[in-house]
């Protein structure tokens, strides 16, 4: 079977991996699946159009309700839908987009959610059929490169210091858009920064939004402790996160963030804002460190750093909730029994 698959395919981001990861599932059954950037399209029609040359594809299949699925309204093929997270969190809030969702998932043969909660909220919001709904956590494969310089990585980041093993550097690992909100931490960890100079911040992810990353530019080069990295391969990411103390999440909104799970799964430990998304995949003090402000942040941070006992226990449960709960195997699985009612 031919399938276009529609995604946001920002660069090096965790809508990007999740698609590559899961057209790989599709193709290994046999199918011919075609990733593309919903942005390249501005219309439903203009999607309808490709679905229609020759040859033909045969299904669809769209990651983000309102983003890609929209474009999805005017084919005359079945296809299927997976929840990005920010749909069902954020854009429900707005009625037009709402609507328009609804639609999609009427007309969807089945739709995917990371998280029970995300499945009930999408019941909720846009009246859907429970059966229709299936819950599939994100499966997780973490590698990391060999020729990998945590020195040379934190002097292009702008890291300067003799004493860089004594470093306590958190990781705050998100693309530079509003729903990351990657400026919430920033003032209160440099005030921390000026009390004990060896712990840092760094921020690495694609600059996806033009304004906000002036704004964490500018904010960077006027602050103490806060540095900005550059982006930086999944292999040479995942072999930063495996050096650095904790790696941070300060999303407004998460369907599943891949980062979290990713520093899991190479047993580093994680200090994540208390947001639904969050909480369905952190315990608090099992498998990580939840947190509801910037100043709980440092507490928890402080924690973390003066309790070894804390540290070895997320570590340890995070690794194993990772093994036991985001299999690429269920995965796969899933992805190919889904795709199989398409046909």
């Amino acid at each position: 079977m031919k399938i276009l698959f529609l995604a946001c395919l920002s660069p090096k981001t965790g809508n990007h991996t999740t698609a590559e990861r899961i057209r790989s599932h599709i193709e290994s059954a046999g199918h011919t699946c075609e990733l593309r950037d919903a942005a390249d399209f501005q219309s439903p029609a203009e999607v309808a159009h490709l679905i229609s040359r020759n040859p033909p594809f045969e299904a669809a299949l769209a990651i983000h309700l309102f983003r890609a699925g929209r474009l999805l309204l005017d084919i005359q093929v079945p296809f299927g839908v997976i929840f990005g997270g920010t749909d069902i969190n954020e854009d429900v809030k707005v009625e037009k987009k709402r609507v328009v969702m609804e639609q999609v998932l009427l007309k969807a043969r089945f739709a995917v959610a990371f998280t029970d909660k995300l499945k009930e909220e999408a019941e909720l919001f846009l009246l859907s059929p429970s059966r229709k709904i299936y819950v599939q956590p994100q499966g997780i494969r973490s590698e990391v490169t060999e020729n990998f310089c945590w020195t040379d990585f934190l002097r292009s980041s702008g890291i300067s210091s003799e004493h860089v093993e004594e470093l306590r550097v958190f990781l705050l690992v998100c693309g530079l858009r509003r729903v990351k909100d990657p400026l919430y931490l920033l003032h209160v960890f440099s005030e921390w920064h000026c009390d004990n100079p060896l712990n840092v911040l760094v921020i690495i992810g694609p600059k996806i939004d033009p304004v906000l990353t002036a704004e964490v530019e500018a904010f960077v080069q006027r602050t103490a402790g806060v540095f900005l990295a550059q982006e930086r391969s999944q292999q040479e990411l995942h072999a930063a996160m495996k050096r650095c103390s904790a790696v941070v999440n300060s999303s407004v909104s998460e369907g599943m963030s891949a980062a979290i799970l990713e520093a899991m799964d190479l047993g580093v430990p994680v200090l994540a804002r208390d947001i639904p998304g969050n909480a369905a995949v952190v315990q608090h003090e099992f498998t990580g460190l939840l947190y509801s402000s910037p100043q709980e942040f440092i507490h928890q941070s402080q924690r973390l750093l003066s309790d070894p006992e804390l540290r070895e226990r997320v570590v340890r449960n995070g690794k194993l909730y990772v093994e036991e709960h985001h299999g690429l195997k269920q995965e796969r699985q899933t992805y190919q029994q889904l795709v199989d009612t398409l046909l």
